[in-house]
C-alpha cells in the first residue's frame, strides 16, 4: 500500500479542480510520516471501527485502513466524497471492503446516518473552524466511541486539554471533561498541510469515561458553564444569576455545592458545575411542588 506525499495530493487536485477552501476549514495532510504518527498515537485496534470526519483526499484513510475493521469517512464535499473509494482502490485495493463513504456534514449526523456497526473511534484532521463542535456532537450522539485522536489547531487543543485555573480553561474544557478524560498528545508543525496554515496545530487525545454522578442532566449542566463563562471577569454569583433567576439564587445553589460565590468559572471542575445545576434543579422542583 502507498500513502499519498505532496506530489500524488496536487495531482489529485488538480484532477479534480480542487482548490482547498477557508469556508470548509481545508488544509491537506501532505506529509506520510504525520498520518503514521497519528495512526500510531491513537492506540488504534484491530477491532476498532474508525470514524473520520473529513477524510479529504485520502491521506489519513489509507493510513487507518489497515490497521482496523473498518472506517466509516464522513465527507461533506460530494466531489471528495466520491474520488475516495477510487482512491483506496488504486492505493490500498486490498482494504477497500473496509471503507464506508457517508456523504453529510459531521455537525448533523446521527446513528441513523451511519452502518449498523458503530464507530469505536474517531481518528481525524478536524476543519479548524469547527473542530470542537464536531467533536462534542459525536461524544454526545455516538455513545459507542471510546476513544478520539483528532489534529485541530494547537489554540483549540490547548483550551480542550485545559485543566481549572489556566488561563485557557473554558467550555470547552469542560464539556469535553464530562464525555472523556483529555490530554494534548504532541505538536503538529504547519508544513505538513497544504494549504500551509497561518497556525500551528496539535493533537488531542481522549478516552470516554462516564459522566459526574448527578441528578442533573447534560442540558442543565451544560447550562451552568455557557452562564459561568459568559462573563470570565465576574464572580460565579455574578455570572450566574441570570440563570439562576437572581443573584441570591445564585449564591445559594453556589453555597449548597460547597463553591465559594466570589470565585470565578476557571476554577472549577466539571463536578463542581454538576454539583450547581444539581442544587438548582432540586430547588426547582421543590418551587414548583414536584419534591
Amino acid at each position: 500500500m502507498s500513502l499519498l506525499g505532496p506530489a500524488e495530493i496536487r495531482i489529485l487536485a488538480n484532477k479534480l479542480n480542487i482548490r482547498p477552501t477557508k469556508k470548509l476549514g481545508q488544509n491537506f495532510v501532505i506529509d506520510a510520516g504525520t498520518v503514521r504518527k497519528i495512526v500510531r498515537v491513537a492506540g488504534l485496534e484491530p477491532g476498532d471501527v474508525v470514524i473520520e470526519v473529513g477524510p479529504g483526499l485520502g491521506s489519513l484513510t489509507l493510513a487507518l485502513l489497515p490497521e482496523v475493521r473498518g472506517v466509516i469517512a464522513v465527507e461533506i464535499d460530494p466531489v471528495l466524497a466520491a474520488q475516495l473509494p477510487l482512491t483506496v482502490a488504486e492505493h490500498a485495493p486490498e482494504f477497500a471492503d473496509r471503507l464506508t463513504v457517508v456523504l453529510a456534514d459531521a455537525m448533523r449526523v446521527l446513528p441513523a446516518d451511519l452502518p449498523q456497526e458503530r464507530p469505536t473511534a474517531l481518528v481525524a484532521n478536524l476543519p479548524y473552524n469547527v473542530s470542537v463542535p464536531v467533536v462534542l456532537h459525536l461524544l454526545e450522539t455516538q455513545p459507542s466511541l471510546g476513544k478520539i485522536l483528532i489534529m485541530v489547531q494547537a489554540e483549540v487543543a490547548d483550551r480542550l486539554a485545559a485543566a481549572p485555573g489556566s488561563k485557557v480553561y473554558g467550555i470547552p474544557s469542560v464539556k469535553a471533561a464530562w464525555y472523556a478524560d483529555v490530554r494534548r498528545a504532541g505538536p503538529v508543525g504547519r508544513t505538513v498541510f497544504w494549504p500551509a496554515p497561518n497556525v500551528d496545530s496539535g493533537l488531542v487525545a481522549m478516552v470516554r469515561r462516564e459522566p459526574p454522578t448527578t441528578v442533573a442532566t447534560r442540558e442543565e449542566v451544560f447550562a451552568v458553564v455557557d452562564a459561568a463563562f459568559a462573563q470570565r471577569r465576574k464572580t460565579l454569583r455574578a455570572a450566574l444569576a441570570s440563570w439562576a433567576g437572581t443573584a441570591p439564587a445564585a449564591e445559594r445553589a453556589l453555597r449548597a455545592a460547597g463553591i465559594d460565590p466570589s470565585e470565578r468559572g476557571e476554577q472549577l471542575t466539571v463536578e463542581d458545575f454538576a454539583r450547581i445545576a444539581e442544587h438548582r434543579t432540586t430547588e426547582s422542583a421543590a418551587e414548583s411542588g414536584v419534591a
